[in-house]
C-alpha cells in the first residue's frame, strides 16, 4: 500500500508485479474500493501474467481523500488516474476496467492518448435508466440531504460510512463544505450524466471517441442489463471503428445475476467475475 499526493489530493495506491514491465491501470466501479472482491484477484492475475499493475482508490473511494471540485466527478478521476500514472514513471500504460472505471477510463484515454498503449473496458453504463441511477445515487440524493440537513448529515450517510472508516479525514473534509457551494456542485455533477444524442458515455463527446488511437477491447454489455445497456457498447463500438467488440468471458447476463445474487446474500461483490478477463486482457495487451 503507498499513498501520493495527486493535485492536492492524497491517493491510496498499490502497485504489484516487476518494476519495468509493461504497466496496467485497473479500476473498480461505482465508488467501491480497489480491495472489493474480483479486484485484488484481477490485479494477481494481471502481474502473474507479466503486467506491472496499477491499482487505486478514486477520489471519494475507499483510503484516498475525498474532492468535490472539478466540472464532473468522473473527470476528476481521470485527470487524477492521468497524472498518477506521469508521476510514478509508469511510461505506455493500459487500461483495463469496468462499469464507473470504464468511463473514467475512457476520458483519461481520450485526453492522455500518449501515454496509455491499451484500452479494455467492460459494463460501460449507459441507457437513459442506467444514466439516470448514477446522478441520483451518486448527486441528486446528497444534494437533497444537503439541503435539508447540511454537511454533517451527508458525512452520516451510509454512502460515506466505508470511506470514513479508511480515512476519518474523509468527514472533517465534508463538515468543512459550504452548504451552498456543495449543493451547486451537486448540480453540476448531476447534470455531467444527462443523457446526450450524440454521445453514450457522459464525458466523452464524439471527439473524445475520435481521440482514442490505441488499441480498444469492449466486452460487449448484455440486453437485459439496464444499468449498462447494450445499445452502450454498440455505440461506444461505432464511435472506435477499429474498436473490438467481444462477449465477455463471464457468465451470461452476469451483472444483474450477481446483483440478485448480493440481494440473497450468496454474492461476494459486484467483481467477481472480473477476474475470468484476465487471460483475454493480457492477450490483448500483449501486442
Amino acid at each position: 500500500m503507498a499513498r501520493k499526493t495527486i493535485n492536492g489530493i492524497g491517493i491510496d495506491y498499490e502497485l504489484l508485479g516487476d518494476a519495468g514491465a509493461p504497466a496496467i491501470a485497473i479500476t473498480p466501479g461505482g465508488r467501491f474500493p480497489r480491495d472489493t472482491p474480483g479486484m485484488p484477484e484481477l490485479a494477481a492475475a494481471l502481474a502473474k501474467g507479466g503486467k506491472r499493475v496499477l491499482w487505486w482508490d478514486r477520489p471519494n473511494c475507499g483510503a484516498s481523500d475525498a474532492c468535490f471540485e472539478g466540472e464532473s466527478e468522473s473527470l476528476l478521476h481521470a485527470n487524477t488516474l492521468a497524472q498518477l500514472i506521469r508521476e510514478l514513471d509508469l511510461g505506455p500504460t493500459a487500461l483495463a476496467a469496468g462499469s464507473a472505471g470504464s468511463r473514467v477510463s475512457l476520458i483519461t484515454a481520450s485526453r492522455n492518448a500518449d501515454i496509455i498503449s491499451h484500452l479494455v473496458v467492460w459494463s460501460i453504463s449507459g441507457g437513459n435508466i442506467g444514466l439516470m441511477q448514477l446522478a441520483w445515487g451518486y448527486c441528486c440524493e446528497q444534494g437533497n440531504v444537503a439541503s435539508w440537513n447540511g454537511m454533517e448529515a451527508i458525512a452520516d450517510m451510509p454512502g460515506w460510512a466505508d470511506q470514513i472508516s479508511r480515512n476519518p479525514k474523509t468527514r472533517d473534509y465534508i463538515i468543512a463544505q459550504d452548504k451552498h457551494r456543495f449543493i451547486e456542485t451537486m448540480q453540476r455533477w448531476a447534470g455531467a450524466y444527462a443523457p446526450q444524442k450524440d454521445s453514450p458515455v457522459p464525458g466523452m463527446r464524439p471527439e473524445n471517441f475520435a481521440a482514442l488511437t490505441m488499441p480498444v477491447l469492449i466486452f460487449r454489455n448484455h440486453k437485459e442489463d439496464v444499468s449498462h445497456s447494450a445499445e452502450t457498447t454498440d455505440w461506444v463500438h461505432k464511435l472506435i471503428p477499429h474498436s473490438k467488440l467481444i462477449d465477455p468471458p463471464w457468465r451470461d447476463n452476469d451483472w444483474n445475476l450477481t446483483m440478485v445474487e448480493r440481494q440473497e446474500g450468496t454474492a461476494g461483490g459486484p467483481f467477481v467475475s472480473w477476474p475470468q478477463g484476465a487471460p483475454v486482457i493480457l492477450e490483448f495487451t500483449a501486442t
